[in-house]
């Protein structure tokens, strides 16, 4: 089965290898941030956030932000994926936070 369970969804979802260089964006994606598939982010990326994506693939981090672009909060989750229990690349979504949004304590 190939679904690419990505597709069309209001999520943008960026995913790279571990060399940086990145292998899928769905739609959304692609629309926020260009077609840079195929393409290392480093070159995208500050020192300060490349020792950040280092990391993150080094010791199988996750990194969890928000930021405002263009008017619109968003919410940044980074995380590796993972093939044979082996750190291969990382994922990463970026969510539109509403302006007003519930929120539910279920515990």
């Amino acid at each position: 089965m190939n679904i690419d369970f990505f597709k069309g969804i209001n999520v943008a979802v960026t995913i790279s290898d571990n060399e940086g260089n990145v292998v899928y964006q769905n739609d959304s994606s692609v629309n926020v941030n260009g077609d840079v598939r195929g393409k290392n982010m480093m070159g995208c990326h500050n020192e300060r956030s490349q020792q950040i994506i280092k990391h993150l693939l080094n010791d199988a981090a996750t990194n969890v932000y928000t930021i405002s672009k263009k008017g619109k909060k968003k919410l940044i989750y980074q995380t590796p994926w993972y093939e044979n229990d082996e750190v291969k690349g990382l994922v990463e979504f970026s969510i539109i936070i509403p302006e007003e949004m519930p929120h539910y304590d279920r515990g």
